[in-house]
């Protein structure tokens, strides 16, 4: 299984479905598992963290217009500028983000909430290069993170549901403690929909305890 796949995808495989938004996997055949979301809301269809693959704008149609295309991560701009081109709408990157890379679509800053909707943005990291942003509609009960959390293989030990990224494991995200969604997106691999919140606290608590583990099973992946 290659880890990134970098040719264009020939299909997507649908995930994490409720009645409010929908996620996709562009190549679900690699290590990475690359996943994008549309989050249908009262001002329009956002899209966060796209992969591009045939067939994903009829998926996106069931829930209305795209109103932009938003990036949490600043090394997540993936498809993100050919989304905004073919709907015609803005890329949305948070205030802070320092080098933005050129893009033929608008590009718009926001910051505190995402526009028209009740997704709170929310700082998790921008230290040493990297910079990422959340989403967290408390009412609606959806957290979408980036990069911090996800569910690729290389992320998680067994037992857990989702875990915290290998490179943040000592020092896991203060920013997503105390959260209580019903979902847990992530943009690597499937999320969480049941006992999300439950699933979240375990993967911030056991970080550390579960380094070492997670490390051993990382490296024997490599060597295969």
């Amino acid at each position: 299984m290659p880890l990134k796949k970098t040719e264009p995808a020939t299909e997507y495989e649908e995930i994490d479905r409720w009645d409010e938004g929908v996620g996709w996997i562009a190549h679900p055949d690699e290590t990475m598992l690359r996943a994008s979301h549309a989050l249908d809301t009262a001002a329009g269809v956002w899209v966060v963290d796209p992969v591009d693959a045939p067939g994903v704008d009829d998926l996106l149609e069931e829930f209305g217009d795209v109103a932009g295309v938003v990036v949490l991560l600043n090394r997540h701009y993936r498809d993100a500028d050919a989304f905004a081109r073919r709907h015609d709408v803005p890329v949305y990157v948070p205030a802070w983000f320092d080098k933005v890379p050129e893009m033929e679509a608008p590009i718009r800053r926001f910051d505190a909430t995402l526009p028209g909707t009740d997704y709170r943005v929310l700082t998790v990291t921008d230290t040493f290069g990297w910079e990422e942003a959340a989403l967290y509609d408390e009412d609606g009960g959806t957290l979408v993170v980036a990069e911090s959390v996800g569910n690729a293989p290389y992320f998680t030990t067994p037992g857990e549901r989702i875990g915290v990224h290998p490179m943040v494991r000592l020092t896991p995200p203060s920013a997503l403690r105390g959260l209580r969604p019903e979902r847990v997106l992530v943009s690597h691999g499937r999320g969480v929909s049941d006992d999300a919140a439950r699933a979240l606290e375990d993967a911030l608590d056991g970080a550390r305890r579960q380094t070492p583990k997670l490390y051993a099973e990382n490296l024997r992946m490599l060597l295969r």
